[in-house]
């Protein structure tokens, strides 16, 4: 974070502050800030959030002695440290963060883009930091920092020698998009898709577009909003951002598309392609497996470009990029027994995109082994999408359907209807047992996908299998 001293952000968030030890309230601090007090250093602040399950107030404490210099509280407490007393300690965080990207930006070197989508945030995001750190420096959430403490948490890690901030843009209700991007106000915003990932939380599909579109609005009218054209939800967001007065770049595999992608080739070691965009027309050989992971290789191509960035450079750095993210299409095991873990998240779309990777990937001789478990948040349509996952994988002709954990059982039913019997297709309650039989029954030759939503869990009997096959 920039240096502010005490005084100085007591009135940004309008609290009461007290003072501890040698601290006076010219007393600057320029540390991490985080609700978490492992990652507190000397000079860090610590937010304490009140919590389902706990309480951030009990480790004030804890933050102090790691070096905490500062505590944001709800209520005071009566360790030795420096504290600023608000009504509500998230909403302070979201009110530092407008505060510093604000004086940061105001200094004219940094430029800040937002990236949504119901699947694909995280690894457009990697791609975009990746080519943007050849640049200058750039800030970019760890993992998937996209909520109402994650997103204003990264944006507080910028300084006055940043030169981007790339933010990622979750939703869990309408509005949340809005709230949390106005915090920055984007300089370039990125829509990928909207598909049905947490649309049970919303409504339904179109309730789901229309919170994407927060991003849109919550840009600078100035700016520019990378759209991806095949998707027509996201294509429809055009009119939205042309009002405003900003500039659209389409990103797809059609023709009308200003970067896009031909002749995709999947293999095992990878997709490549044929990138066209500002007259160029260069070879892309991506690392990160799936084919779905091109397009978001389009939209980070397309927002570098916006920021000054060579189609030539870009591509250039995405060959370097050889795993999304941790538990994201992450191939672990060895060449005899290789797993595919990407049990991180899973929506219909993403589920079906990586099963297809699965078949694409896996040479005659080989034998698919996918190991799935539930896609959550999808409301009143989740026996109906598992019901279509279940019969994909069949018409895929996957030859090992393992569904694991109760939630998942429809899907393990569907496939069953679809003509996977006779052992083709088996269900075990929890990971465990699941385990023991893959175990045993994993050959060499196998290629195996870990898929399932995150609140599953199934990302670490990925991790297991990985290791047991090494």
């Amino acid at each position: 974070m920039i240096a502010l001293s005490l005084a100085e952000i007591a009135a940004v968030l309008g609290g009461e502050l007290r003072l501890a030890g040698p601290a006076t309230a010219d007393t600057v601090v320029d540390g991490v800030v985080d609700t978490d007090s492992r990652t507190m250093a000397p000079g860090s602040i610590f937010v304490a959030k009140p919590g389902a399950e706990t309480d951030g107030h009990r480790f004030v404490g804890a933050a102090l002695e790691a070096g905490a210099a500062l505590a944001i509280v709800e209520h005071p407490v009566d360790d030795e440290i420096s504290q600023i007393v608000v009504a509500d300690a998230v909403a302070a965080l979201a009110d530092l963060a407008r505060e510093v990207a604000a004086r940061v930006r105001a200094g004219g070197g940094l430029k800040i883009v937002g990236i949504t989508g119901s699947n694909g945030k995280t690894t457009t995001k990697n791609f975009l930091a990746r080519i943007l750190s050849d640049e200058g420096e750039t800030v970019s959430p760890i993992a998937s920092y996209n909520n109402e403490v994650g997103a204003p948490v990264t944006m507080l890690r910028v300084t006055h020698d940043t030169r981007f901030l790339v933010s990622e843009f979750g939703a869990d209700a309408p509005g949340s998009i809005a709230r949390l991007a106005g915090l920055v106000e984007p300089d370039v915003v990125v829509v990928l898709m909207v598909g049905m990932a947490h649309a049970g939380g919303f409504g339904g599909i179109e309730a789901t577009a229309k919170a994407k579109s927060e991003l849109v609005s919550a840009a600078i009218p100035s700016g520019t909003a990378v759209l991806n054209v095949d998707d027509p939800r996201v294509s429809a967001m055009r009119g939205l951002a042309e009002s405003r007065g900003m500039t659209v770049v389409g990103f797809g595999q059609s023709d009308a598309a200003d970067v896009r992608a031909q002749d995709l080739e999947v293999t095992a070691a990878g997709t490549t392609c044929l990138i066209e965009a500002a007259g160029e027309r260069l070879p892309l050989r991506l690392r990160v497996l799936g084919a779905h992971h091109v397009n978001n290789a389009l939209a980070a191509i397309a927002a570098a470009g916006v920021l000054g960035v060579s189609a030539a450079d870009a591509v250039a750095r995405l060959e370097t990029v050889e795993i999304a993210e941790r538990w994201r299409m992450q191939p672990l095991g060895s060449d005899r027994v290789r797993i595919i873990n990407d049990a991180y998240n899973a929506s219909p779309d993403s589920m079906a995109a990586a099963l297809r990777t699965l078949a694409q990937i896996t040479g005659p001789e080989e034998r698919t082994v996918a190991v799935l478990g539930a896609m959550s948040e999808l409301g009143e349509t989740a026996g109906e999408e598992h019901d279509r996952i279940g019969l994909l994988a069949v018409r895929l002709n996957i030859q090992r359907i393992v569904v694991v954990g109760p939630e998942a059982r429809r899907l393990f039913i569907s496939a069953i209807g679809e003509g996977s019997w006779d052992s083709e297709a088996v269900f075990f309650p929890d990971q465990d047992a699941a385990f023991e039989y893959l175990r045993t029954e994993l050959r060499d030759g196998d290629r195996v996908l870990v898929k399932s939503s995150n609140s599953v869990g199934l990302r670490h009997l990925g991790d297991r299998l990985g290791e047991l096959f090494s």
